[in-house]
């Protein structure tokens, strides 16, 4: 009597857990460290920045250029620094970023002239590229893997209080110590805090997927090319430059918005407090944004995500241009907040959208160099804009019509999967 063979054992690999070991863990640290970052070498600087001025008699626009070029250094950095997180992952690379930015800061503190100053600034510029967002993102979208974007918004919800902690602490600060003691106090916090979290939380593990997979086991049209020179024909590709071309486009015009809602407000009449609640407002929306990004990503694809949140910005933008009363103000502010968040994680997910997890880290440095420089550029060149139109309104129609044009760039952005559409 004949006899059924057994069936042969299944020899596909157990796949791999979604999320990696100590990955929420890390992210907490996260959580902390960016947020410090972003509060220490960032948002303090607009608070003491006209105190600087007075107290030491340099130019403003001086001082404010050797911040600017800060915030250049920091884009030119992050193509090496993404090449080396995905080398090595992000815990040396970010602990050695937040050991740069304490003796950097400490240089702003003590600089006996401007020469000085803006040389620490350069320094601490360069020590941002392994602090702000882009590696942060890099290690949460490797860890995460399918579950990146609810790590990602986590991460952004808390950063985005980044500002709500570490201005008015400045602020307090400055009263207390003066300038050059607020710095030295807020060097203090980077050592304390930030260096010990990136060298003993960032330890999930880190290591090169396989071809045809992503770390965590979730297919990638990426992941699937293999080669380590497979990285040359996507950064040559037609949706690579378009993709790139449209978030800088969008990241010039979301800045040079922020920065300048106020005077387009005091412009058209309103007090200083009414603009002031508006910029508020906006955080409010930067919130909101991003608690409805996952709802998005799971009823649009990448092509479709891209196109709707860039065009949200634009049409914001053009209707801020427009005379209104100041609770329709509000309401524009806060849609102007939202689209603003939303773009935040748009950024984040933009690169694994279409090209998985394998080579995010280096992507994802190169992408963000021209929008680090767009940011950079956004505040003066928004100013420039609004003197060379005659008013904020020309200003903000002219960024409206950016926004346009970054719609345009991001419908070649779409990359065919091979397991269909991405629409």
């Amino acid at each position: 009597m004949p006899t059924t063979a057994a069936p042969a054992p299944s020899a596909t690999p157990e796949p791999e857990p979604e999320i990696a070991p100590g990955a929420w863990l890390a992210l907490l640290a996260l959580c902390v460290t960016v947020t410090t970052s972003y509060g220490v070498l960032f948002y303090a600087f607009p608070v003491l920045a006209p105190i600087i001025s007075a107290v030491e008699g340099w130019s403003l626009v001086h001082v404010t250029a050797a911040f600017s070029a800060s915030q250049v250094v920091a884009g030119l950095g992050g193509a090496l620094v993404g090449r080396w997180l995905e080398r090595s992952g992000p815990r040396w690379v970010m602990t050695l970023g937040a050991v740069g930015a304490v003796p950097a800061l400490l240089g702003v503190a003590l600089a006996p002239d401007l020469l000085w100053f803006t040389a620490a600034w350069l320094a601490a510029g360069a020590a941002m590229s392994g602090l702000f967002y882009p590696p942060a993102f890099a290690a949460v979208t490797r860890w995460f893997g399918a579950r990146r974007v609810r790590g990602l918004t986590v991460l952004t919800l808390v950063a985005g209080l980044a500002s709500t902690i570490f201005a008015p602490l400045a602020a307090a600060l400055v009263d207390a110590l003066g300038w050059r003691g607020t710095y030295l106090v807020l060097a203090g916090v980077l050592a304390v805090v930030v260096i010990p979290l990136h060298a003993l939380a960032l330890t999930p593990s880190w290591h090169r997927p396989t071809a045809g997979t992503t770390p965590h086991g979730q297919s990638g049209a990426a992941d699937a090319t293999g080669p380590e020179n497979a990285i040359g024909p996507i950064l040559r590709s037609r949706a690579f430059i378009a993709l790139t071309t449209a978030l800088t486009l969008a990241a010039f015009g979301a800045y040079a918005v922020v920065i300048n809602l106020v005077p387009l407000l005091e412009e058209r009449g309103f007090d200083a407090s009414t603009a002031a609640w508006a910029l508020g407002v906006g955080g409010i929306g930067q919130v909101l944004g991003r608690l409805g990004y996952g709802p998005l990503v799971r009823h649009t694809g990448p092509l479709s995500r891209i196109v709707v949140i860039l065009m949200v910005c634009a049409v914001s933008t053009a209707l801020l241009a427009l005379p209104a009363p100041v609770t329709v103000v509000m309401l524009l502010a806060l849609l102007a907040g939202m689209a603003r968040g939303v773009f935040t994680l748009l950024q984040a997910t933009a690169i694994s959208d279409r090209w998985g997890e394998a080579r995010y880290p280096t992507l994802n440095g190169v992408m963000h160099t021209p929008l680090m420089l767009a940011i950079a550029l956004a505040p003066w060149a928004g100013a420039a804009l609004a003197g060379l139109l005659g008013g904020y309104p020309a200003m903000f129609a002219a960024l409206a019509a950016i926004g346009v044009v970054s719609v345009l760039a991001a419908l070649f952005s779409r990359v065919p999967h091979p397991r269909g559409d991405d629409t």
